[in-house]
């Protein structure tokens, strides 16, 4: 039963991630392909961003092939989601689209799974049960999808600025919907089909993007991956607050940074070196020791939230950003006071 619900989705969506990424590194075609310079990576050669492409081609082709899957309204708002983000995502990767272009792409995709049926139609309550958002309120209840999409998927795009970070981050929440929807009290096999799809393009991808990376995931890739978490989050029910929780610290570092922007003045979504894998790079850090240090707190973290309730999640939310809030003021004091000697040297 495990194999043909779980494993054979698995194995098909890392043979066809693995197999199209090798057809666009070894085909002549997509290597001559030409990709803008790669900015914030700080390659001196031109990587592919190939990346995401194979993961959302692959995703896609076992979702929509898996016989244990019912096609519902949202399964296809899902589908029709991921080829809006491939055709848009690609166009980014070849001309960088402004900022501006970016938010309204994201207003767009919002409306197009909304038309698909996809809401949040309830949060969960830390005294236990739920609170019911009210389907009289339509537009609330767009602006609350549109919020939770902007969100998680800005975090996993800004996330993406080392090898290996966005896949990974990605791959530890896959893994905790996947757990948390067998577990007896939950119980969503088809929910748990899609993280364990969603576990295998991951792991596939992530074979070629671990530091030094051959393919990168791209605008695609990491809007795949942040549209494909906060999805999944709300198709499974009552999930937000267990994605939010699990995806504390690339969230929390997200706000930060927009806080820090705002507070100088400057744009909140031009591009630049203050989100914290940057930060412990200009202190001295390998990258592979960010994504381990990355990849560790997060499955930490994972692991509280397959064990908590709703008041142990709020509680642990609560906690978890004030520690890592702490740790992002204390990190840019450190490379504050590094560049101030550096100039006064």
């Amino acid at each position: 039963m495990w194999t043909e619900l779980f494993l054979i989705p698995f194995i098909i969506a890392f043979t066809l991630t693995t197999g199209l990424i090798l057809l666009f590194l070894l085909t002549p075609l997509f290597k001559r392909s030409v990709w803008r310079t790669e900015k914030r990576h700080g390659y001196k050669k031109v990587v592919s961003r190939l990346g995401g492409v194979a993961m959302l081609i692959a995703f896609s082709f076992t979702l929509f092939f898996d016989t244990h899957l019912v096609l519902t309204r949202e399964f296809y708002g899902l589908l029709f989601g991921s080829a809006s983000i491939l055709i848009f995502g690609l166009w980014d990767d070849l001309k960088e689209l402004g900022w501006k272009i970016q938010v309204f792409f994201q207003v767009v995709l919002t409306v197009l799974i909304f038309i698909f049926g996809m809401r949040i139609s309830s949060l969960p309550n830390p005294f236990g049960g739920v609170w019911i958002v009210p389907d009289t309120f339509i537009l609330s209840g767009f602006f609350l999808l549109f919020a939770w999409i902007f969100l998680v998927m800005n975090a996993m795009n800004w996330l993406d600025g080392l090898d290996g970070l966005c896949g990974g981050i990605s791959l530890i929440t896959f893994v905790t919907i996947f757990f948390l929807s067998l577990k007896p009290e939950v119980y969503q096999p088809p929910i748990a089909i899609l993280a364990i799809i969603g576990m295998g393009v991951v792991i596939g991808f992530l074979f070629f993007n671990i530091y030094p990376a051959r393919i990168l995931a791209g605008t695609v890739g990491s809007m795949f991956l942040g549209f494909l978490v906060a999805t999944l989050a709300i198709i499974a029910g009552t999930k937000i607050a267990t994605a939010f929780l699990v995806l504390s610290l690339p969230i929390a570092d997200a706000l930060f940074v927009l806080w820090q922007r705002l507070n100088d003045g400057t744009s909140l979504f031009q591009p630049d070196k203050r989100h914290l894998h940057f930060r412990l790079l200009e202190l001295g850090w390998s990258e592979r020791s960010i994504a381990w240090f990355f990849f560790l707190v997060t499955a930490l973290i994972a692991v509280i939230a397959l064990n908590t309730q709703a008041l142990g999640k709020f509680v642990a939310v609560f906690l978890v950003f004030c520690i890592i809030f702490a740790l992002l003021l204390f990190v840019d004091q450190k490379t504050r006071l590094k560049n101030k000697q550096a100039t006064l040297e």
